[in-house]
């Protein structure tokens, strides 16, 4: 049922990432999507491209991480402007919660009722209530900052 779970969340991470009809339908020219993941509290989208840059061979540190939690926008670690951001240079972490309501609970700084920032995700984990990462795709998606208001 686990491994079930993982692939389930992996293949709806692997949906705002893939660019197609359902994808350009009705979210602008070109696939741009809504609201995908947090950096840092703040939504951003992006568009999706058919790149898969598994397998080959470039270094972790040229990747920054998003983390695919689920039953919300998933969390990355980095946006334009940050130091050290990778060009939209994706590996992606998959998250299974022991409780997720219950590390949200915990964590959630900002109040928003989500895990939505790298230091959120790293108290989840620190704190338990996280059970298991797994290694997902690595990959290539531009970070456009969703406008205020639109979310």
């Amino acid at each position: 049922m686990r491994r079930l779970t993982v692939v389930l969340t992996l293949l709806g991470a692997a949906l705002f990432l893939v660019p197609g009809a359902a994808l350009a339908k009705g979210n602008g020219a070109g696939g741009v999507s809504g609201p995908a993941f947090y950096v840092d509290g703040e939504l951003y989208r992006t568009v999706g491209t058919p790149t898969d840059l598994s397998g080959t061979g470039a270094p972790a540190h040229s990747f920054d991480t998003i983390y695919a939690i689920p039953d919300q926008p998933n969390v990355a670690t980095a946006a334009p402007g940050d130091s050290g951001y990778n060009g939209g240079r994706w590996m992606v972490q998959v998250l299974t919660f022991t409780d997720y309501q219950d590390a949200v609970d915990a964590v959630d700084d900002n109040d928003s009722g989500d895990i939505d920032s790298n230091d959120e995700v790293q108290a989840a984990i620190a704190g338990g209530f996280v059970a298991d990462i797994e290694a997902g795709p690595q990959f290539v998606c531009p970070v456009i900052p969703v406008p205020h208001g639109n979310a």
